[in-house]
Order: structure tokens, then sequence, then C-alpha cells
């Protein structure tokens, strides 16, 4: 069975408006995480076809990747993703259920990098540099507290 660990935890309360971080969070299933803009339904993509809005991950191993090979630098949280993981290959969690701490997931699909995050960021270059390594989508199917350190755990 895959795991992984859980680096950080960011979540931003409104769109567009910067993330703040934390050591942990609690996953409401069919909301999102408490006190992230889609739980709080103000994202930027909230009323837009297609589910993965819960939560979003991004691995170390992406971020480390884009600035070795094109020179991006992201600070914390910049990627703009809820959870940044280590050990596992998100894009492998597509269509299955995960377990993060106390919680349980489904992964949707990709999450590809899009204009919005290249505009937030300043970084045109943003958008080749993590096509298909731009982390996971996943909805909240059993609600839990996840923190920093808790093991990623696929099926």
């Amino acid at each position: 069975m895959p795991s992984g660990t859980v680096e950080a935890i960011h979540i931003a309360p409104e769109a567009a408006s910067a993330v703040e971080p934390r050591d942990s969070v609690q996953a409401v299933a069919g909301r999102g995480l408490r006190g992230d803009r889609y739980f709080q339904e103000a994202g930027t993509f909230t009323g837009v076809e297609g589910g993965g809005r819960h939560l979003t991950l991004i691995e170390t191993e992406a971020v480390v990747a884009i600035q070795r090979e094109a020179g991006i630098e992201l600070e914390p949280g910049e990627h703009r993703r809820n959870l940044t993981t280590s050990g596992i290959a998100l894009n492998h969690l597509v269509d299955r259920e995960f377990s993060i701490g106390e919680a349980r997931f489904m992964g949707i699909r990709l999450c590809e990098p899009c204009t919005h995050l290249q505009s937030l960021t300043g970084k045109d270059e943003i958008i080749s540099a993590l096509l298909h390594r731009g982390g996971l989508r996943a909805d909240i199917v059993e609600s839990g507290t996840i923190g920093v350190g808790d093991r990623i755990r696929a099926d």
C-alpha cells in the first residue's frame, strides 16, 4: 500500500487571498477544509462544474523539480494547494480512496496549473513547469482532523 506524509497545510479564507499555514485542519465530508475558501463557497472556481474542490494536494518533489528544471521558486503555499506532501505519487490517486489522519478522501482529478495560478504568482512559466505534476483534487468522504506529519495511505 503506497504511503506518504503531509509536509505542510495551507488554507485561504477567500478567493485570491493570501494562504495561511496551519498545523492541523478539520476536513468536513461534503464541504471541504474548515476555514478554507471552498468550505465557505467563496473560491474562485466555486460553482464551476466538476468535483475535487474539497482538498488540493501537491508533491514536494514537484516543487523541488520545477525549481531545479525551470528556476521557479515557490514560497510555502504559493502553489495554492491545501496540502504539500512527500513520498507519494499523487497522480496515482485519481479514482482511488485514501486516508490522511482521521479523514478519508476520493481522488477526483489532476490539479493542473491554470492562468489564475499564473496571475497570482506572477510566474509566467508556472503552467508549463507544473503541467501533469500540479497535484491532485480530492473530495472528502469521511470527516476528521488532518495534521502536518500525518501519513497519507492509499487503499
